[in-house]
């Protein structure tokens, strides 16, 4: 096959009638001093043109453009840890009633999450998930976790319905468990209780599926105790 690059009459005629696309042009060493000092010239700094700096301050402008990058690094980060801060103001489980119930839920906040327990002195279960929701104020500092006694938040609030769980997100419920079934049984760990609010957004849990083994996982760990026996 013919060159198509190739200085040739019938090349020439083929180029005219668009048979072939026009002959590349070859870059001289001209060609390329005049595209290095076109880059040069547009990129400046202090005034003073690149090319007219030394090495000496050729490293001076990197070092300084590398203390520029790490500055606002530095500042993006505390930022950051501030926004943080500011929002990791609860760490505890705080005791509310009736009356402090709109300004501790209702109002809570824009982008604020709030965990209410509603519990009973003498049930078991009530006593296990305020252990577990102590242990996990602490873990999630930026959720708000409060609890109540059922009767003085509710007043004539059944008893069959505790624990009670309500999760609000900007004063607005978004979920609610609500008896003991919901919380799986007295065995309830802090994990389960983790993955349970993990999964309604109000905490970013890092436990992603259920901890809880699946019937058939259990029954086989049981035939495998046995077969030890």
């Amino acid at each position: 096959m013919q060159n198509p690059n190739e200085d040739t009459e019938w090349n020439d005629i083929l180029r005219s009638k668009g048979i072939i696309p026009p002959k590349e042009k070859e870059l001289t060493e001209d060609d390329v001093v005049n595209i290095v000092e076109s880059t040069i010239k547009e990129k400046q700094s202090n005034g003073k043109q690149l090319e007219d700096c030394s090495l000496d301050e050729l490293d001076e402008l990197e070092d300084e453009e590398d203390e520029r990058v790490l500055l606002e690094l530095r500042e993006k980060r505390i930022a950051e840890l501030r926004a943080e801060a500011a929002k990791a103001k609860y760490r505890e489980v705080r005791e509310i009633s009736a009356v402090d119930y709109v300004d501790e839920v209702n109002k809570a906040g824009s982008g604020v999450w709030v965990i209410l327990h509603l519990y009973k002195q003498g049930i078991p279960l009530c006593a296990l998930i305020n252990q577990h929701l102590n242990e996990l104020a602490q873990k999630f500092p930026a959720t708000k976790f409060l609890k109540s006694v059922s009767t003085t938040c509710i007043p004539n609030y059944p008893d069959r319905n505790l624990p009670t769980i309500f999760v609000y997100y900007e004063g607005e419920l978004k979920i609610q468990f609500v008896g003991p079934l919901e919380f799986r049984g007295p065995n309830l760990s802090v994990d389960d209780l983790e993955w349970m609010l993990g999964q309604t957004g109000a905490i970013p849990s890092q436990i992603t599926e259920d901890p809880r083994p699946k019937p058939r996982d259990a029954l086989l760990s049981a035939l495998n105790q046995q077969d030890d026996w």
